[in-house]
């Protein structure tokens, strides 16, 4: 960003590409967006709530309230009635938008002081009748909080290790996490998308992690 803060991390995690959005602020690490080149993506509202969820079949687009205001399908991909995606593009902030025309085609754009930036995070993911999801994580409530705790702790120590590194603020307030933490992060948020837990909850984990 323009103000020197990390906006947007692409990052290999074993056999995918991961993009993240973060948010344009000097303390946190408050994540925006998370695309998979698996097919799995999720963005954010500002307060944390889940914007759009899209995975291999299709998405959702959620209103502040929760509400599921529009959902589709990607085309021969999903059994049923076919429900066609209408183009959607979003802000993320002032710098940072979203354009979903398609599964292979989900931009990621960048402006700022007249020069813009440009991802392609969409994938064309094959599903068979052979093939089978993943299975969902099944930890329970505890373990997602304590994996959640651990990575704050962690991102704490980090910010100790940079205050003692870096006295002044203005230095240690600029530096990023590590990937590795970055990652962790993401991973969390993921396994609350795929756990059985109360809506409640998964906003408690992801404001641990993000805090």
């Amino acid at each position: 960003y323009p103000s020197g803060h990390l906006a947007i991390i692409v990052t290999r995690a074993r056999d995918q590409l991961i993009c993240i959005v973060q948010e344009d602020e000097p303390r946190t690490t408050r994540i925006r967006a998370l695309f998979q080149s698996d097919g799995r993506s999720t963005c954010y509202y500002p307060n944390g709530d889940e914007w759009i969820n899209m995975s291999i079949q299709g998405g959702q687009y959620l209103d502040q309230a929760g509400n599921r205001v529009r959902r589709w399908m990607w085309p021969n991909l999903s059994p049923g009635p076919r429900i066609p995606l209408s183009p959607i593009f979003i802000s993320l902030n002032r710098h940072v938008g979203v354009r979903i025309l398609a599964q292979d085609k989900i931009f990621i754009s960048f402006l700022a002081m007249g020069r813009q930036a440009k991802f392609n995070m969409g994938t064309k993911v094959q599903v068979s009748a052979a093939s089978q999801l993943p299975p969902p994580a099944r930890l329970g409530e505890n373990e997602l909080l304590l994996l959640a705790f651990r990575v704050r702790i962690l991102q704490l120590f980090d910010r100790m290790r940079g205050c003692l590194n870096f006295p002044s603020s203005e230095q240690w307030n600029k530096m990023q996490p590590p990937t590795y933490l970055m990652t962790q992060a993401v991973k969390i948020l993921e396994l609350c998308m795929a756990a059985d837990i109360s809506d409640e909850l998964r906003s408690s984990v992801r404001a641990i992690v993000n805090a």
